[in-house]
């Protein structure tokens, strides 16, 4: 069965009291991996937790790459490099099963460098993103497998004014902020679409 760790235990730093050993090397794996791409920004320690075959698919815009050489070029050349100096991640939610976890983020930067694993060949607007981003991370012994990286592009595209949010079913910030806080308003778009007809 699942653990889940809920979102006032991670922000405390408080372990989650029924994980597994194995549960709790999977958390510490995951945790050494994001601290070498999000803090020490290395890309060689970042690889050194994946397996040689390991792979990334950043679901949204396709970006990653399969096995270490193609990792190593978009962790050294796109990832690390191309990260805002300002990037925070906040943990929402984490679910832990026998060899796979599932986190769900909060990601705030102000896109000040070009990002061409988030935003290919979109150059820097200097505006704030706030993006909700879940990640479903399989492992394969004591080694990251693969990730599977969702979030919501268009939000992205609205708050960087490169996509109309006033013609389309979209929103900018607010889905963000709805994953934090299940009681904003809910229906707008669909409240918009009737008022429409």
């Amino acid at each position: 069965m699942d653990k889940q760790q809920s979102v006032d235990e991670q922000a405390n730093g408080k372990a989650t009291p029924n994980l597994t050993p194995a549960q709790e090397f999977l958390q510490e794996l995951w945790e050494e991996h994001l601290r070498h791409e999000f803090d020490t920004h290395n890309t060689e320690d970042t690889l050194a937790t994946m397996v040689e075959d390991a792979y990334v698919n950043d679901i949204p815009v396709m970006t990653g790459g399969v096995g270490k050489p193609a990792l190593r070029e978009f962790y050294s050349k796109y990832f690390i490099p191309q990260m805002p100096e300002d990037m925070e991640l906040t943990p929402i939610s984490r679910t832990i099963g026998t060899d796979q976890l599932v986190d769900e983020m909060m990601v705030k930067f102000t896109h000040t460098t070009q990002m061409d694993w988030m935003l290919p060949g979109i150059a820097p607007t200097l505006k704030r993103v706030e993006v909700a981003v879940v990640a479903i991370v399989q492992f394969r012994g004591d080694k990251l497998a693969h990730e599977h990286i969702y979030w919501d592009q268009a939000s992205v595209l609205v708050q960087l004014g490169l996509l109309d949010p006033s013609t389309l079913p979209v929103v900018g910030v607010d889905s963000a902020r709805k994953a934090l806080d299940p009681n904003l308003p809910s229906n707008a778009l669909i409240d918009r679409a009737s008022a429409c007809k």
